[in-house]
């Protein structure tokens, strides 16, 4: 990249490689300077210091990876396929593979932790309300939210950690669109009533 044409955008997405590298601790100027091709002295154009970036890193992230994400779902019509649009979306093929795994193991760092606690917040009380767009009740919806969205980040984990044992769990997977379909199948199956799950011959 020449000197000169690296913009805030690169600067930060660079921070996010970073992240999901080493964490926190390898958001550095100097590291990032070589990895973009110029000097120290081009950082200082965009951010006072190293946690200005790490923020404007983070609120790149919550941004990219929720704000626009929510907003470009709700467009669709349908609430079932909202609902299948919502999961392809998510765990598609990743801008920064590893990232977000990285971000929930740093939440001890305070920027990290408030930025977490925003998505999640963001993420849980979206997925209710998909929930409740197919017909969930509100107490089921938020049940259900929580259970898919611990499978989200889940199935993150096992692309990162398992590739090879859980290949279903990477994109590029001939297998993974029937391994998404069978968990959002999953997610949103009705209940069995209580005699029918004591009972299963019975339905």
């Amino acid at each position: 990249m020449a000197k000169g044409k690296v913009s805030k955008d690169d600067w930060t997405m660079g921070a996010l490689r970073a992240l999901a590298r080493g964490g926190v601790a390898a958001v550095a100027v100097d590291g990032l300077a070589r990895e973009l091709g110029v000097t120290r002295g081009s950082f200082y154009w965009h951010f006072e210091n190293r946690e200005a970036l790490l923020v404007a890193a983070l609120e790149t992230w919550e941004l990219l990876a929720t704000t626009e994400v929510i907003a470009a779902v709700r467009q669709l019509e349908d609430p079932m396929v909202r609902a299948r649009a919502l999961f392809a979306e998510a765990l598609g093929s990743e801008k920064i593979a590893g990232l977000e795994p990285a971000l929930a193991a740093q939440t001890s760092h305070p920027a990290v932790a408030e930025v977490v606690d925003r998505v999640t917040r963001a993420r849980l009380a979206f997925l209710a309300e998909i929930l409740t767009g197919v017909g969930f009740g509100p107490r089921d919806a938020r049940r259900r939210a929580l259970a898919a969205y611990a499978a989200y980040l889940g199935w993150l984990e096992l692309r990162r950690t398992a590739p090879e044992l859980a290949p279903e769990a990477r994109p590029d997977d001939p297998q993974a669109p029937a391994a998404l379909d069978h968990l959002v199948d999953m997610i949103l199956a009705p209940a069995l009533r209580p005699d029918a799950a004591a009972n299963p011959a019975a339905v």
